[in-house]
């Protein structure tokens, strides 16, 4: 089993070595074209495929899957709860290694087995009452509008959304005059699912804090892809997947609960796992957000998602940042320019994923030419993101989503096999 030796730049076992950032980072803040085929090699699925399907779920480090393969194994000669007992240090560093990728204290981490997992367990959480206003962003995913509208059946609350601006950028001033009285949440996707805008969510945080109102985030697609950190964003709530730019196994995730917020959420679901005491007639929450978990969840994955963060973190999420910009920024370029593809995307800042349609061809049909030659990306559905689909009249996109173990190369492959679909 690998540890951490910090002296060293690059850790080797017989199936991967893990690239280090202090190797690099002496020469250089970027991440080199020595280094990405040095990540590459650590990531199994690059060579069989060109991998645009990074907001669906990216490939895995090879790290990250031995980890989980590793456990797997000695679970099955040695048993679960043995094995359990015998990685119970690892298991609870999880929480100090996620905590670390957004800047929080451990105890205001929950492990859950996705990002929808994690954002219901918050926004669920809140006591909601008869007229109390949700502000929304038109980026929401199908999961958060199918929680506000579960919301306003059950509770009787009041959905206000927020649209961007004409030229997609979000609007601050349009925020601040949806508040009122009677706003109980803020809530905000950092990135759509459909779309490659980022939202201004520090800013938001500032008008949120500035009116003493809840502010939940959904960092699904910018966990991994970006640096987070809580304290700055200034939110209450953040879920998390794991598949998609963290690099982690698929069922894997977590939500953020800042300290001061817990006990003003009810916890849903409550286990031997969720409290410290209990008597004939009654029984204590833990103190941490760890009441707001099971007991029963896969220990290989929590392991896997822990290796994810810890991989992401040692090369650097500003760098990571800036090589996914570099690269979605040259596939628009590319893709903008190429007569019959209309590029979707606008707004002041955008990221990894790019959106696109072909002019006279179903997205889906556009998604299998492109498999048919190891070329994976996705197609986004009106329902996924249906505030933002609906404004722009779209019924289906395709997406586009790169990472930083994607090259130059492989946009220019890209791009020369959709113009021959064309």
């Amino acid at each position: 089993m690998l540890q951490n030796n910090k002296t060293a730049s690059v850790l080797i076992d017989k199936d991967s070595f893990i690239l280090y950032r202090s190797k690099f980072k002496m020469s250089t803040d970027t991440i080199s074209e020595q280094e990405v085929q040095m990540l590459r090699a650590e990531t199994r699925g690059a060579a069989a495929n060109i991998h645009f399907n990074n907001a669906g779920a990216s490939l895995l480090p090879n790290a990250v899957l031995k980890t989980v393969v590793d456990y797997l194994n000695e679970e099955a000669v040695s048993g679960g709860y043995e094995i359990e007992d015998l990685y119970r240090q690892q298991l609870g560093d999880a929480y100090s290694t996620i905590a670390r990728l957004i800047n929080a204290d451990p105890a205001e981490v929950a492990i859950a087995e996705n990002a929808s997992t994690g954002w219901c367990i918050a926004f669920h959480g809140i006591d909601f009452k008869k007229g109390d206003e949700v502000i929304v962003t038109e980026l929401e995913y199908v999961t958060n509008m199918i929680g506000f509208l579960n919301a306003r059946k059950l509770y009787g609350i009041e959905i206000k959304v927020v649209y961007n601006d004409e030229d997609g950028s979000f609007c601050l001033k349009r925020l601040e005059e949806a508040i009122t009285d009677k706003t109980k949440l803020i809530t905000a996707t950092h990135v759509a699912s459909t779309s490659g805008i980022v939202l201004p969510v520090a800013e938001i945080g500032q008008i949120a804090a500035t009116h003493k109102i809840l502010y939940l985030l959904d960092a699904c697609q910018s966990a991994g892809q970006m640096p987070l950190d809580v304290k700055a964003i200034g939110c209450d709530m953040l879920s998390v997947t794991g598949r998609k730019y963290l690099r982690a196994p698929r069922g894997t995730g977590f939500v953020y609960i800042k300290r001061e917020v817990q006990d003003r959420l009810k916890a849903l679901f409550i286990d031997g796992h969720s409290i410290q005491r209990i008597s004939e007639t009654d029984y204590q929450l833990r103190d941490d957000a760890k009441r707001f978990e099971l007991y029963e969840k896969n220990r290989a994955l929590t392991l896997g998602l822990a290796k994810a963060a810890d991989y992401a973190l040692n090369i650097g999420l500003e760098r990571i940042w800036q090589r996914i910009q570099q690269l979605a920024a040259l596939l628009r370029d590319r893709l903008q320019g190429m007569e019959g593809i209309t590029v979707h995307d606008n707004g002041n800042q955008l990221c990894g994923i790019v959106i696109f349609s072909v002019a006279g061809l179903e997205s889906e049909r556009v998604k299998r030419r492109l498999a048919e030659n190891h070329i994976n990306v996705s197609v986004g559905l009106a329902k996924s993101t249906l505030l933002l689909m609906n404004k722009a009249g779209l019924k289906t996109v395709v997406r586009a989503s790169v990472h930083y173990y994607n090259t130059e190369e492989e946009i220019d492959k890209f791009c020369t096999v959709l113009e021959s679909i064309k």
